[in-house]
């Protein structure tokens, strides 16, 4: 049992510091700005993606559910989705592409005081459960935000990647990437233009040997998406995307592309 005789001056420093705690925390962690929806989606590989990926990590078609948000403070901001693809199947199918798959990804802006520059912060998971396949991505690098008038704003970022998957553990390579997006008006309706892309190279030779169905891939990969989004009312969102990938997915040496289709919910 501790017997050293209690600091007066000590014991109501910390009883003041308890006390002005939740105000500091509540004005550090009162949101600026936030959003969070729930969506259906279903992706439509292209009938030449599903020939080139035949033997390599081949691509079928799915439906996927979706929770998604974003929230900003003052000092920073996070995004991020969970996916459940197949949702309806099992962990391992008679044919492997309707297994059920799951993906989420958080990312983040560190803001760097009153600049547009951040300590950039990204981790992305993927799971096939019934082939046991697994990789994590973790990026740490620099971000910048911009916002326009016009109603145009990008975020792009460059880092180091670190990855964790069955094969291999370790260093891999950069990233750069960026996420941009446009909001206009057309025919009295509210539309949003998005891309987010994202461009990993000088990869380890290991993981894009071991990491890849019949065959090795580029030590360049890109990954990502341009989407068209309708807001026909607050609640609701519906898109169309176009889904790219090249020396990614699994797949080397093979283009693919799919075209996503979207329902949102909005909650706020």
């Amino acid at each position: 049992m501790n017997t050293t005789p209690r600091n007066p001056l000590r014991t109501l420093a910390a009883g003041l510091c308890v006390l002005a705690a939740p105000t500091t925390w509540a004005d550090a962690l009162d949101p600026q700005w936030s959003f969070a929806n729930m969506s259906l989606n279903y992706l439509d590989w292209s009938r030449g993606t599903e020939e080139r990926t035949a033997d390599n990590a081949a691509k079928g078609d799915f439906f996927f559910l979706e929770l998604e948000g974003a929230v900003g403070f003052e000092w920073g901001e996070f995004y991020g989705f969970a996916d459940l693809e197949n949702p309806g199947s099992d962990r391992l199918e008679h044919d492997g592409r309707d297994n059920r798959r799951s993906a989420a990804k958080v990312t983040s802006h560190l803001y760097l005081g009153d600049s547009p520059f951040s300590v950039y912060l990204h981790v992305y998971d993927f799971r096939d459960y019934g082939f046991d396949v697994r990789e994590q991505d973790q990026i740490v690098g620099l971000g910048y935000r911009r916002t326009f008038d016009n109603g145009f704003w990008i975020k792009p970022f460059l880092g180091a990647a670190h990855v964790n998957s069955n094969n291999y553990s370790g260093m891999n390579g950069y990233m750069l990437g960026w996420v941009f997006g446009y909001a206009f008006k057309a025919f009295e309706q509210k539309f949003t233009v998005t891309n987010w892309h994202e461009l990993t190279f000088e990869r380890d030779d290991e993981y894009l040997h071991d990491n890849y169905v019949n065959g090795t891939a580029d030590e360049m990969g890109n990954n990502g998406a341009l989407a068209l989004w309708w807001h026909p009312a607050e609640a609701i969102t519906a898109g169309v995307q176009y889904r790219y990938s090249v020396d990614k997915l699994g797949s080397p040496d093979a283009y693919q592309n799919a075209t996503i289709y979207t329902l949102k919910y909005n909650f706020w």
